[in-house]
């Protein structure tokens, strides 16, 4: 199963492409979509969405997991964020692929044990987890992160599943 992780952002959008085995996971690649500051807010939506395009593409997940938005104080960012966000879940829907979504303090739980995690922590866990992956910097750790937290949580919601047909 190939799972596709993102961390959006209108400036840094990080991604990760991992593959799923049972409870094997396996780096297969990860970057950050960087948008033109100085172009519009459309035309940077748009360059966000094109990338995406290109790396569903090259890469064809099967299921793609998204970070939610946390609010911070300024509403402007946040509604910017907000806007990169729901390119990032448009995307991979508009090309079938499942799309869930995941806390910040979740994929930090699912990654480092705990939800007040350092980023520098859920970096250094990603590698460890991941070994030998070389990250293209914090944001695609955070893509990869997300990817690693939607493999656990779709691995246990599969063996309810099949415990809840076998009874």
């Amino acid at each position: 199963m190939r799972l596709l992780g993102l961390d959006p952002g209108l400036r840094h959008t990080g991604w990760g492409i991992i593959e799923a085995s049972g409870n094997r996971l396996c780096h297969v690649a990860n970057g950050v979509i960087d948008t033109d500051s100085a172009a519009g807010l459309a035309q940077r939506l748009m360059q966000l969405h094109d990338a995406l395009m290109d790396l569903i593409g090259r890469y064809r997940p099967d299921e793609a997991a998204v970070e939610e938005t946390f609010v911070n104080r300024n509403p402007t960012s946040t509604l910017k964020l907000g806007q990169a966000r729901g390119i990032a879940l448009l995307v991979p829907a508009r090309c079938g692929i499942p799309v869930q979504e995941y806390q910040p303090k979740l994929v930090k739980k699912a990654v480092v044990g705990t939800g007040g995690a350092a980023k520098e922590q859920v970096q250094m866990m990603v590698g460890r987890i991941l070994p030998g992956c070389e990250l293209a910097g914090p944001d695609a750790a955070d893509a990869l992160a997300v990817a690693i937290c939607h493999a656990h949580h779709r691995a246990t919601a599969s063996r309810i599943a099949l415990a809840e047909a076998a009874s």
